[in-house]
Order: structure tokens, then sequence, then C-alpha cells
């Protein structure tokens, strides 16, 4: 029998940090010698509730408030503990860094304490920079606040912002619903914008911000409110030689129908008054009822070439026999997947040859031979949205999966962390699976264990693998990955059994961890390569024979 962890728990009172942030000082504790679990936390409700469920809300953490973090630390021994400790204290004292890849115009020196400080900073800085006199009118007028406070407080500082006459990205979470209501309302009566909360995507203008890639600008505009889907549909515009203008993106809770889809809405008029946008692209799961009819209509009042995925719905659905009748010479198509999604677009925004050398063909590959009592997928996904669409499209094909995500409450699995159940599609980015341990899409750790795992199973014959990278996502992705996967045939060769590796690679060539080489590592640890989300989870349907 193993022996008992030893565990650390204390609160750095007074102390925030955004989530991505956190994350990455977790996973620098990870790294530390024995060291098993680490997990930080603000102390809000919604965080002391899952450190709850997972018997870590101990008494040394109890009683932190939403500004303070909780420090969880498993480790095999208290030395290792206390290394844990003195390492997260150098982390946490030190100056915050951006969650992923948000940009930030801020200069060096003393912070700003209040918006309008900055505000007031941003425009003396830029004047300065541009002469002090005679700019171009609006120079030095910055317009978007990036908030990424504890959720107790975003809403009031979003608000702050929205008075300054600022849109906002709001990459805060926990937000009262009828706050974002509230200050969503507010932004629209002063025609401003407000992304989010829980927005983890945007690329305005040309720059990224979260968990985004580097794509060509070009005349297509995003609507989205899923992050990773919009990396995908914004990712495969680029590699099939489109552009975008904006990407917007909206939070999950816009498209309820208590939100009303106040911000796609409004993405869309922006969109439709915006010149340099030719094509308007919205995607989302599908939204209430009657917010999936105004967004329609708002696509067909455009009076631009318009694409919609709601993912998961039927494309000939109700919504948009019901939607207003479209101008003279509007198109608006719907689609089912995020690939479809956008070539529709590219193709409605008039195609071009990419620059310089195509991307590399993604030829069919070899299905391997199964054992008889190798029957079933496994996929271990990083993004929500592509568990989301790989299900919707397995279950168009009569595949029956289950899942911690499900599409179908009745496929929900009984206890995803403990094992898997016949097919399976695991979003490993959702918070059961990430407490005590980085994102996926930072560190792929918790998701090399259940890989190896699955490998071992004598019934999986596919597994299947999203590797995400842009600003904020791991600098090598499939270099940590590969010598798993190498190790995962390995497991399956000496039982007798070989087992089918299957993945795709969100990104560009233009992303600093480079489409190109992330794709030959891949390859060359056996993985079978498919160019977009869609395309992998079909030729995964294929090797299980369904």
């Amino acid at each position: 029998m193993p022996a008992p962890l030893h565990t650390l728990a204390y609160i750095v009172a007074n102390r925030y940090k955004d989530s991505v942030a956190l994350m990455r000082v977790a996973q620098r504790l990870l790294a530390l010698p024995d060291v098993v679990n680490a997990t930080l936390q603000l102390g809000n409700a919604a965080n002391k509730e899952i450190l709850q469920e997972a018997g870590l809300l101990g008494p040394e953490v109890r009683s932190a408030g939403p500004s303070d973090i909780m420090v969880v630390v498993q480790a095999r021994t208290g030395a290792a503990c206390e290394a844990a400790r003195a390492l997260a204290g150098e982390q946490l004292s030190g100056r915050d860094e951006a969650a992923g890849g948000f940009a930030s115009g801020a200069a060096a020196g003393p912070a700003a304490s209040t918006l309008a400080m900055a505000q007031a900073r941003f425009a003396q800085e830029s004047a300065g920079a541009a002469g002090g006199t005679g700019g171009a009118p609006g120079t030095g007028q910055a317009n978007i606040a990036q908030i990424s406070v504890p959720g107790a407080y975003a809403a009031a500082e979003a608000l702050k912002a929205v008075k300054l006459g600022l849109n906002v990205f709001m990459f805060s979470d926990n937000v009262p619903l009828e706050q974002e209501v509230v200050l969503k309302q507010e932004a629209r009566r002063r025609g401003l914008l407000v992304m989010g909360p829980d927005c983890g995507t945007a690329l305005i203008g040309g720059v990224p911000l979260g968990f985004a890639n580097n794509v060509r600008r070009g005349p297509i505009g995003l609507v989205a409110a899923s992050g990773t889907g919009l990396q995908e549909v914004s990712t495969q515009i680029h590699r099939m030689g489109g552009g975008i203008s904006h990407a917007i993106g909206t939070g999950g809770r816009d498209i309820q129908a208590a939100v009303g889809g106040i911000t796609m809405l409004q993405a869309i008029e922006l969109l439709a008054r915006d010149a340099a946008t030719r094509v308007i692209a919205v995607l989302c799961k599908p939204p209430a009822p009657e917010v999936a009819v105004q967004v329609r209509a708002a696509l067909r009042a455009a009076g631009k070439p318009a694409v919609v995925l709601f993912i998961g719905a039927d494309a000939g659905d109700g919504a948009a026999r019901a939607a207003a009748k479209a101008p003279p010479g509007t198109v608006l198509r719907s689609v089912h997947t995020l690939v479809d999604c956008a070539a529709a677009a590219v193709a409605l925004g008039g195609r071009r040859k990419p620059p310089g050398n195509p991307a590399a063909p993604y030829p069919i590959a070899p299905r391997p031979r199964f054992a008889a009592s190798q029957k079933y997928l496994r996929a271990l996904y990083a993004g929500g949205t592509f568990a989301a669409e790989a299900q919707a499209l397995w279950a168009r094909a009569g595949l029956r999966v289950w899942s911690n995500v499900p599409l179908d409450d009745a496929q929900a699995l009984p206890d995803p962390k403990r094992a898997s159940v016949e097919h399976t599609a695991l979003d490993l980015g959702d918070d059961q699976f990430t407490l005590g341990r980085p994102h996926p899409m930072i560190d792929q750790a918790a998701r090399i264990e259940r890989l190896l795992a699955e490998a071992a199973d004598p019934a999986t014959r596919v597994i299947l693998l999203d590797v995400v990278i842009g600003h904020g996502a791991h600098t090598d992705p499939a270099g940590e990955l590969a010598p798993a996967l190498r190790e995962a045939r390995r497991i399956a060769a000496r039982r007798g059994r070989q087992l089918g590796l299957v993945g795709f690679v969100c990104g560009t060539e233009l992303d600093p961890q480079g489409l190109a080489q992330q794709e030959a590592t891949l390859r060359g640890a056996g993985m079978a390569l498919a160019g977009n989300s869609a395309n992998a989870a079909w030729l995964a349907q294929q090797w299980v024979g369904a």
C-alpha cells in the first residue's frame, strides 16, 4: 500500500491572479519532485464547492474570500510540500501575468489603480509617441477594457469601464447572471459591447485576446459563444486562404433566454456596419429558440452573406424557417461543422490562393489491425467545443457515445474520472479534471495519464486527441505529447494489439509553436492526423466501424 500523501493548505490573502496565471503557477509546482497535486483557486463559492467535492476544502482554506487565493498541495514528503510553498510564494508575489495571449498596451512603471487613471495614462503616452500633436482623429483613445478580477467584483469593474465609454473584454467568470444582464443592457444603451463574462477568445482588429491564434486579416467577421470553436474556425479560414476582420466572443451564457443574445446581436450589427467585413459567420451551441430566431433575422437583415452554425442542432431547424425574410441578394447558409463554417465563409468572401507554400495534405492513414477485443473509441479532448461537435457528428452516424459533457443527458458518464464506458468522449478541460491540475491546453499531464490508461484497456481501439496551439497554450504541446503517444503504442503492442491514434492540430504557421512543426512531431510519434476537428472525428468513427 502506498504511503499517505502529505497535504499543505493555506490562504494567500488579498492577492488576485486570473485563472490562467494560477494554472501556470500550479504547473510549476507540479514540476517539483514528489509533488502529486497542486491547485490554486480564488476563494469564491464555486471554487470552494469544487474543492469540497474533491475532499480538499479543509479548515485551512474554508474562510478564504473571493479576493484570496486558496493553495492546496499534495506531495509524497513534507519537504516537497515546503518546497512547493516556497515556489508558490515566489510566483504569487511577482507581477501579474497576462491571461494567455491578452494584448496589453501597458507601459513600464507603477500600475494604474483605477480604469480612469489607466485610460488617461494610455492617452498621454500614445500622444507622446505620436509627437504630442497632430495625431489622427482618435489617436491615443483606448476603446477596450480587459476585465480579469474575481467574479464577485467583475461586473462592477466592467460597469465602470462602460461608463468611461469603453467596450469590455471580460475574462472573469463566476459573475451572477442577473449582473451580466444589467451590465449588457447598460452597455447596449450606450452603444458599447461587453464580451463575456467567461470570454476566453477574441480577435479585434487583428489583435488576439485570450486564447487566440495568429491569423491573416481579411473580410470575414466572426461571432462566437465558443472559445475553441472560434479558434478552429478562424484558423481554418486562414489555412484556406481567407482572413479575419474581427472575431468577437460573447461568453457562453449570452445565448440563453435570460440574456437574450444581447452581445451576439450587437456584434452582428457592428459587423454589418463595418466596411472591412464582407461576410459574417456565427457559431455557438444551440441558443434558446427565441434567440436563434433573432440571430438568424439579424444575419438576414445585415445585408451581407452570412453563415450560421448551431453546434448539434439541425441545420434546417424551425428557427431558420421562422426568421425574417431576407432582403434581396442576401445569402444565409446553415452548416453542421466548424470546418464547414470556415469553408462557407471563405467561399462567400471570394476564395483566393493561400500565400507561400500550401499546407501539407492529410492523406487517409492506413487502418491498423485491431484485435477482436478492441471495440471502442476514447476521445480525450482539451477543447469542450470539439467534444460537442464530435458527439453531434457521431450521433448522426448512429454511434452511442458517453461523456462528462453529454449532448444527451442520458449519456452522462457515471464516474468520468475513474473509467470510460464503451465509446467515450471526455472534455478534460472541465472543472472536474482541472482541479489540482492546469488546463490541458497548458499542461497535458492529466491527459497523458488518461491516454496511457486507455491504451492499457483491451477494449480500446481508437484514441482521439486535439492539440491546440497559439497564445496562452503550451509552448510545445506536440513535444510534450509525443513520448506518451509512443508509450501508448508500446503498451498495446506488449499485449499483442495495435492502437489507433487519431488527432488534429488547431492553429496556424504564424503561431509561436508553428503548425508544421507540431504536426511533424505528432506524425513521428505515430498519430494519424486529420486537417480539422470534424475530419478527425470522422476518421475515428471509420476506424471503430460505425
